[in-house]
């Protein structure tokens, strides 16, 4: 069985189980998605899935668009706006039942269909690679939901390995186009307890380092939830990254981590 598609099922358990607490005052607090609730970030995943499943998309006109950023989040917005209008135990039965169609879905792929050739939203890819980024997603919404309320978790684990992998496949970029960083500089990120990333400079290009080097130019030191957060654009990273060496390369290289769309 492919691992995306247990992390996935891991993912979902773990939303269900974390929403299935909420009370209605929970449902309506905002998160750090720009202009999206706690129900707002479920709504989303159960709309994101349900098209995978080849549903229509809810014929539906969203009033306010002005909070996203490019036509991804508009579209994403469509699914989200459509259910505003009901309670928070209505997304999640629908969230429930999307998930269980989804996953009796994909344990039927065989490897053919998972190395099939698709346009990802990164790009690009196959559906396995696809499978990737909805583990990412989903992991990264729990995240937003958890910071919303401050019930931390959810935090290490194969899943919060997946998203974390998918993430750090872009330290390269962030580090030498977005931040800008010299040629021979070496950067170290120390994400949570488990992830420890370098990444070089050299001929003018970033690039992962096969080694740690003994004297990093910059370390950066980030909690698994906050290196969410802030790779993600979110509005509420909370502000305890932890810089050690060039400090002027260190924060322009966490001003660039929110390279997602």
């Amino acid at each position: 069985m492919n691992t995306s598609i247990e992390n996935l099922s891991a993912a979902w358990r773990s939303l269900e189980g974390l929403c299935s607490t909420f009370t209605e005052d929970d449902w309506r607090q905002p998160t750090g998605c720009p202009g999206w609730t706690v129900q707002d970030a479920l709504a989303h995943l159960v709309d994101y899935e349900s098209r995978a499943l080849g549903r229509p998309a809810p014929d539906h006109v969203p009033d306010d668009v002005s909070h996203t950023k490019n036509d991804m989040g508009r579209s994403n917005e469509v699914g989200v706006d459509y259910r505003r209008t009901r309670r928070g135990g209505e997304v999640l039965d629908e969230f429930r039942e999307v998930t269980a169609a989804r996953l009796g879905q994909m344990r039927a792929w065989s490897d053919d269909v998972l190395a099939q050739e698709i346009m990802t939203p990164a790009g690009p890819g196959t559906v396995a690679d696809m499978l990737t980024l909805r583990v990412m997603d989903t992991w990264s919404h729990e995240q937003d939901m958890r910071r919303a309320l401050g019930r931390p978790g959810a935090t290490d684990g194969p899943v919060a390995d997946e998203a974390i992998a998918y993430f750090a496949r872009f330290l390269p970029y962030v580090v030498g186009k977005r931040a800008g960083a010299p040629d021979g500089a070496t950067i170290v990120f120390e994400i949570g307890d488990a992830h420890r990333l370098p990444i070089e400079v050299k001929h003018g290009r970033a690039r992962a380092a096969e080694t740690t080097p003994p004297s990093p130019t910059v370390t950066i030191g980030v909690p698994v939830t906050t290196f969410a957060a802030l790779v993600g654009g979110r509005t509420d990273a909370p502000d305890d990254v932890r810089i050690v060496g060039d400090q002027r390369l260190g924060h322009a290289i966490v001003d660039a981590l929110g390279f997602m769309p």
